[in-house]
Order: C-alpha cells, then structure tokens, then sequence
C-alpha cells in the first residue's frame, strides 16, 4: 500500500509539473544541466521549473526501487510474484516513456503514454495490496462484475482522452458552457480535442454513475465513495473550464481521476474475487 501511495504522489507531482509548464525544466535527462541538481542558473523561473521537473524525477526514482524491492520480497515470500514482477517492468518502460518526453521536447503521443504508465502502476499496486489482505467472502460482489469492468473501461479512455488534452495545451480551447466556443460541434483541431474529452465525460458519468448505484446496494461504502468521487471530477472539470484553467484545480483534476480509477479498481477485486470489504 506504501507503493501504491507514492505512485498517486508522482502522478500527482507530474501532473503539477507539466501544467505548471515546468515538462523540459531540464533539458537532458537524466541530469539536470549535466548536473544531479539544478545549479548555476540564473533566471529564476527557468532555476524554478528545473527544480519542479528533478524533484518529480527523484520521487519516481524512489518509487522506482521501492517497486523493484516489493518484486523482490514477492518472490521470496511466493505472494504474488508474476504481479510484482509485472509492475517492475512497467517501471521500466514508464523510466524509458519518463526518458523520451524529454529528448522528444513533449510530443503528445509521448506524454499521454507516460500518463497512461503512472496510472496503470497505481491500478496494479492496488491489485496487488488487495491481493494481500484479508476479506469475506461474498457472492453477492459478482452481480457487479459487468458494470465494474464498463466503469473502469470508460474511465481508463477518459483518462487518456485528458491526457491527450493536457498534453496538446488545449485545455484553454473552450472556455464557455456547455457550448464550445458557442458552437455545439468544434471544428478546428484543438477545440475538437477538448470537446472529445468534455463530450465522453458525460458517457463516464452515466457509466460509472450506473456502477455506483449497484455497487451502493451491496457494497454500500464503497459505492457512495465512487459517486462522491465521480461527482468532485465532474464539478473539478466545470470548475477548470469556468475559472480558465487555474494550477491548481489542474492538478486537482488529475488527483481526482487518480483517485476514482483506484476505486474503480477496488470494485473489480471484489467483483471478480467474490470478496467484499
């Protein structure tokens, strides 16, 4: 669970980093000027954002050994081996995806992977901390398993549909609502982008809403925590559009997704598993 809860931290921090701007801070990797730390610049802003970018890098460079030593524990102790070991090769390509964002100068495609990477490590983590514990055992979770499994589908293109809006800067496109530029259908190429990702939102919110519901009338904690957390993204997303994008909401909105696709994934342990909390 420690793994888990230093994954949510670095996808949070590199969230913070690239909307505050700060994604080629340093322009090498993995140094930061040819040096471990940033050092003998003199513009301040750019000194600012060179500290942002290397400190997410030590927090994943940490993250990264804690995952390699859980691999390692897990096979002497035979829990979950091929699960562990799984996580800590997708450490590795998430490094390399970490890498490439800086030497190719943040090219979209790049940087909604690397998104992608970090929230499949959490997805995975929870699994697995699950995987370890203790639970009842209870048929009644399997009647939840088809909503649980669209829910967490939905949610992963939605994800990835913000990641490519981030990551292509048009989260500013449409600043009016519901309307994007007072036009129900967008046409230029980041405005279309950022009414994908408003437009699924409302399939996600559907989804997931429906998931809540079943879910609250067997697991009724579990269920009110996902509808609370769907309910925040969807007033986070409102609140971004409406104050034009403000840091923090930002990053906010990141952390919230974070914390639904884990919750999501919580669903689908005990769905698929006949357990319950």
């Amino acid at each position: 669970m420690l793994s888990a809860c230093l994954t949510f931290v670095v996808v949070v921090v590199g969230a913070y980093v690239r909307l505050s701007d700060a994604g080629l801070g340093c322009p090498d990797w993995p140094l930061c000027y040819g040096q471990p730390l940033p050092a003998d610049i003199a513009d301040a802003d750019a000194l600012a954002k060179a500290w942002k970018e290397m400190g997410h890098r030590y927090l994943a460079a940490a993250l990264g050994l804690l995952i390699l030593l859980l691999a390692f524990v897990a096979w002497r102790k035979r829990q979950a081996p091929w699960l562990a070991t799984a996580i800590a090769a997708l450490v590795v390509i998430q490094a390399t995806l970490g890498k490439w964002t800086v030497t190719m100068l943040l090219k979209p495609a790049i940087v909604t992977a690397h998104l992608l990477g970090g929230m499949a490590i959490l997805a995975l983590l929870v699994w697995m901390a699950l995987s370890q514990s203790q639970f009842q055992y209870s048929k009644q979770g399997r009647e939840v398993r088809v909503p649980a499994v669209l829910a967490l589908a939905v949610l992963a293109i939605q994800i990835a549909l913000g990641g490519w809006v981030s990551a292509n800067y048009a989260g500013l496109a449409c600043l009016d609502l519901p309307l994007c530029q007072g036009r129900w259908l967008p046409m230029d190429a980041l405005t279309a982008i950022h009414w994908s990702h408003r437009v699924f939102a409302v399939v996600v919110l559907v989804v997931v809403g429906w998931t809540a519901i079943k879910t609250m009338k067997i697991f009724p904690r579990l269920g009110g925590a996902i509808a609370l957390l769907l309910l925040l993204q969807l007033a986070l997303g409102v609140a971004n559009v409406a104050f034009s994008l403000p840091l923090a909401l930002a990053a906010a909105h990141n952390a919230g997704a974070a914390l639904l696709l884990a919750a999501l994934v919580v669903l689908n342990f005990f769905a698929f598993r006949g357990l319950r909390p």
